[in-house]
């Protein structure tokens, strides 16, 4: 047998001598690979492959409707968010946080005659311990300032009586932007709301009821991140935030802890401020003229760090405020970039590039550590998951597993369960058809 399968490889072996091999070239490629494995967000291409809903495959309710706003806090609650709603697992992943010791036991400060928070016991709140950015104090991972060179754009406190004047110049110029949203805003004003994702810009949290969050409890941050973030997951598909902006940049190592440990946020602050959330007070901080001013020197001034600015969408006077400096950014070269795609590397969600991205279904606390692994150990598709509060589960009937076939059993061509073939000798004979076939086209093919 042995002799016979030598002599019927023969004519492999004088081919592999009289002709080079197909491969003999090098290995080496010139040109190296991207850096990622997906195209930008705004690349054609996504449009040919996109998703026909759009979103991790659950049934989420439509925005704006009733059953949408079902199950959260209403908005602006007189008494804050009654923490008694937290979801469980929210909880347990705080409680979880602070027993790693990954949450710092920092005191809750209470608002002090200056209008500052005051932390007990004249506590320093630039010392190392509490590092309150109110303060100016930088926390290790907290956001500040842009790569240079670039405008990080974002917008505050949307959806607002701004918003749909700002979606329009935005449009007009092909800009995207960042939004940090208030969650009692989004009920207010559902159809701005969708209507920003629609056009492509990038939803982050600005909190439920915009309060000085170092102020709060544990469990009040939580459920002032929390909630927000639901209902944004809720809205679009299934995408979860990445990025959170403190109410009047109002954070310390306690709430950025609490952010990032138990949510996965990456806190954002500012290194320049327009002020332009007081053009509509009497009498306002500041004017149009002033912030065009400021503009003026920081888009003319130097081009490192990046420019990460305060602005809002409250009114139309914040609005033409940034209209009328936009021209600043484009004439001094700025690359002016919707800060969550700046920040995230065009991945601008925890479970998405884009809002027309595939998405991963997750859920709230899970979605920092990646796709969840299924029954098998295997990291979940857009459909094998689960999902937070106003949606339901697609059901899809599941594929075959080992744990659900048949087993396996011995042949039974003879009485006692065993092959009448069996050994070496039977796999060689059992297996010359297929030389036979494969040598055959080889010589037909030589």
């Amino acid at each position: 047998m042995v002799f016979l399968a030598t002599l019927l490889a023969l004519p492999l072996l004088s081919y592999a001598s009289v002709y080079p091999r197909h491969d003999d070239h090098p290995h080496t490629d010139p040109n190296p690979l991207p850096s990622t494995w997906y195209h930008d967000s705004r690349h054609p291409v996504h449009a040919l492959f996109r998703r026909g809903d759009n979103s991790d495959g659950s049934n989420y309710a439509a925005v704006g409707s009733q059953e949408w706003s079902n199950g959260f806090p209403p908005p602006w609650p007189t008494n804050g968010i009654d923490t008694n709603s937290i979801p469980s697992k929210w909880v347990d992943a705080l409680n979880d946080a602070i027993s790693r010791k990954a949450v710092p036991d920092v005191p809750v400060p209470t608002m002090g005659k200056d209008g500052n928070p005051a932390y007990p016991n004249g506590g320093d709140p630039n010392s190392p311990e509490i590092c309150s950015a109110t303060y100016q104090c930088r926390i290790d991972g907290d956001v500040w300032d842009g790569p240079a060179g670039t405008v990080a754009l974002s917008f505050d406190d949307g959806p607002e009586a701004g918003t749909n004047q700002l979606l329009s110049f935005l449009a007009s110029k092909n800009q995207k932007s960042t939004h940090f949203l208030i969650g009692s805003n989004m009920l207010y004003n559902a159809d701005s709301l969708k209507k920003m994702f629609d056009q492509g810009d990038d939803l982050a949290v600005h909190t439920w009821t915009h309060q000085y969050t170092t102020t709060l409890s544990n469990l009040q941050v939580v459920a002032e991140l929390g909630f927000t973030m639901q209902l944004i997951h809720n809205s679009t598909g299934g995408r979860i935030p990445k990025f959170w902006r403190p109410p009047y940049g109002d954070t310390d190592k306690r709430v950025s802890a609490i952010a990032k440990e138990v949510f996965g946020l990456t806190t954002v602050i500012w290194n320049q401020n327009t002020a332009d959330y007081t053009l509509a007070e009497t009498p306002p901080y500041t004017t149009p003229e002033k912030i065009q001013s400021d503009m003026k020197k920081w888009m003319t001034g130097p081009k490192s760090p990046g420019l990460v600015i305060l602005e809002h969408e409250l009114t139309k006077q914040c609005v033409d405020a940034f209209t009328a400096a936009y021209p600043l950014m484009e004439e001094n070269n700025w690359n002016v970039v919707s800060l969550a795609s700046l920040l995230g590397g065009n991945v601008t969600y925890q479970n998405s590039a884009s809002n027309t991205s595939p998405v991963s279904l997750n859920d709230l606390v899970n979605a920092k550590n990646g796709p969840q692994p299924n029954a098998n150990g295997v990291a979940a598709n857009p459909s094998g998951s689960t999902v937070g509060a106003g949606a339901s589960q697609s059901q899809k009937p599941s594929g075959p597993s080992s744990a659900g076939s048949p087993p396996v059993s011995a042949p039974s061509n003879t009485p006692s369960g065993t092959s009448s073939a069996s050994g070496p000798l039977a796999t060689t004979i059992s297996s010359w058809p297929s030389i036979l076939f494969a040598v055959a086209v080889t010589m037909l093919w030589t």
